[in-house]
């Protein structure tokens, strides 16, 4: 048992463009493989998964240009904003996601990067199907027609 207080979970960068561009079906949490000065620079809220990847490697699963920018208190033993960082989930999900990713052409999307109850780095990863146009276009349409409802419904009641 440590005597530090718990803290709640804490978003340090979400990715909101994905479920614009993706249908996203299926999610997960996979831990990163950090270094010290990543972390910190985390701590601090700031880095950007908006035009990141995972990609499936020679049996492993990678994060691919997320930018975390450098701490600046760790100088020279700083590392590379937008390096490749390997991403840790259990077996069976990783089959999983591999048999997605070749078979039927889906992607693997990070959605969210965040600290969990205990402090830890994680990424909150989605297996996704791209939209085309015209889902885009009526997903548009949808969410303006629901606003429009919620308008109207002020108005009258």
């Amino acid at each position: 048992m440590s005597n530090r207080p718990q803290q709640a979970r804490k978003l340090v960068a979400e990715n909101r463009r994905a479920r614009f561009d993706f249908a996203l079906e299926e999610f997960y949490e996979a831990g990163m493989v950090l270094t010290g000065s990543e972390v910190k620079s985390l701590r601090e809220g700031r880095a950007n998964i908006a035009e990141s990847y995972a990609s499936p490697e020679k049996g492993e699963l990678w994060l691919i240009n997320a930018y975390i920018p450098e701490y600046g208190p760790s100088n020279r033993f700083n590392h590379e904003p937008r390096r490749p960082r390997k991403l840790l989930v259990r077996r069976r999900e990783l089959n999983k996601l591999f048999g997605a990713v070749e078979r039927e052409g889906r992607t693997v999307v990070p959605v969210k990067l965040f600290f969990n109850e205990r402090g830890i780095a994680k990424l909150e990863i989605a297996l996704a199907k791209g939209k085309k146009l015209h889902d885009k276009r009526d997903d548009a349409k949808a969410r303006d027609w629901k606003r429009e409802q919620g308008r109207l419904m002020r108005e009258k009641g």
